[in-house]
């Protein structure tokens, strides 16, 4: 990645530095409020562990390694785009009045305490932009990660703002290099942020507790890795546009299985890859059958499954796989130095359990028979 060298070292005073109202790490809810600088705070207090970092510069002072990324601003201010919660912890410890939560806290740090920075090393931009490529690989990629729906703010703002003009394709080769990523990772995220703009702006179908801050983001990256889902929801991943086509119905349908939750507290799928694949699964064109149980007649997942005939195949591959397995054995045992003890212990039970589905199966042949 080719370095940045559009910035200027200088040490500000933290009268002029001010919090990020933009920041991705902030909830939609609070962006959109146009929110103060003590509201950006109180946030941080909240959200971001703050107290402890107000500890240790209170006592040990700030480190000069840890320059503020800012962008100049109106009245000789700037703007930090990174290292909002260093700045806050600064801003406290020269003015805990600022703090209208966590109170008792800030002030047993200010009692325990002696450091009050007043000048805070930066390094100054010339605008947003020229901060995109290093700010994409530390916390894309690097060792500051944000959540991944803050991941996929920034990379939306990033392709806003850098390839607004390209297609998904070209937009997603291009950050990819840019975060050191894989292309396929970053489309799944940027149309996945699509997708949950989407949801978003239907106020999240109305699901009880279900807000920007409690969606769990990666379900729809991990949903958008499988291609049934894909197509359910109405991604086409080779179009220019791929979420042009978005069926809401389905989205509604998808989002809900996901969040929201019965009496019991429980939603009908969890966002793990065992129920991911199963949905993909019934979710196939020839599985209508299946699909309309776990949809319409409330069946579970797993009953669902069932009528998709996928146990078949696995029951065949299980029976096949135990021969395959059975025929090895029997060609090397000429060649095994010492039979170990249970041996005849494990083929009588071999040989039983062949029985019992032997049984079985006769059973189902002359029931259906």
């Amino acid at each position: 990645m080719e370095q940045i060298k559009t910035y200027e070292f200088k040490e500000i005073s933290v009268d002029y530095l001010k919090l990020d109202d933009e920041n991705p790490r902030l909830p939609k809810s609070l962006r959109d409020s146009n929110p103060t600088q003590e509201k950006l705070i109180e946030f941080m207090l909240l959200d971001a562990s703050l107290i402890e970092l107000m500890l240790a510069i209170g006592e040990n002072g700030y480190f000069p390694g840890e320059q503020l990324l800012v962008t100049p601003i109106e009245d000789g201010n700037y703007k930090v785009i990174e290292g909002n919660r260093r700045l806050s912890s600064v801003k406290l410890l020269n003015n805990p009045n600022l703090a209208t939560v966590q109170k008792a806290k800030v002030n047993k740090v200010i009692e325990e305490t002696t450091e009050r920075p007043t000048n805070i090393p930066c390094l100054v931009f010339p605008s947003d932009a020229e901060i995109h490529r290093y700010l994409g690989f530390r916390h894309i990629t690097g060792i500051k990660e944000w959540r991944l729906l803050e991941k996929a703010r920034y990379l939306n703002n990033l392709r806003e703002s850098m390839f607004s003009d390209k297609n998904i394709h070209h937009t997603s080769r291009e950050v990819a290099k840019m975060i050191g990523s894989r292309m396929d990772y970053v489309r799944r995220i940027l149309v996945g942020y699509e997708v949950y703009k989407a949801i978003e702006d239907e106020s999240f179908f109305q699901i009880r507790d279900l807000d920007d801050t409690t969606f769990y983001f990666n379900y729809i990256v991990d949903s958008l890795s499988r291609a049934n889902i894909r197509s359910f929801i109405g991604i086409d991943f080779q179009a220019n546009k791929p979420s042009e086509n978005l069926s809401q119905n389905n989205l509604t349908k998808w989002t809900k299985w996901l969040y929201e939750k019965n009496d019991q507290n429980k939603t009908r799928l969890i966002g793990n890859s065992s129920d991911l694949n199963d949905l993909n699964t019934i979710l196939a064109l020839d599985h209508h059958e299946a699909l309309v149980a776990f949809d319409e007649k409330g069946y579970s997942l797993e009953r669902a499954k069932e009528l998709t005939g996928v146990q078949d195949v696995v029951f065949r591959d299980f029976i096949a796989n135990a021969h395959n397995y059975l025929e090895k054995a029997d060609r090397m045992i000429l060649k095994v130095k010492e039979i170990y003890p249970d041996l005849e212990v494990d083929l009588r039970n071999i040989k039983l359990l062949s029985n019992k589905i032997s049984s079985t199966a006769k059973e189902m042949n002359d029931y259906e028979g």
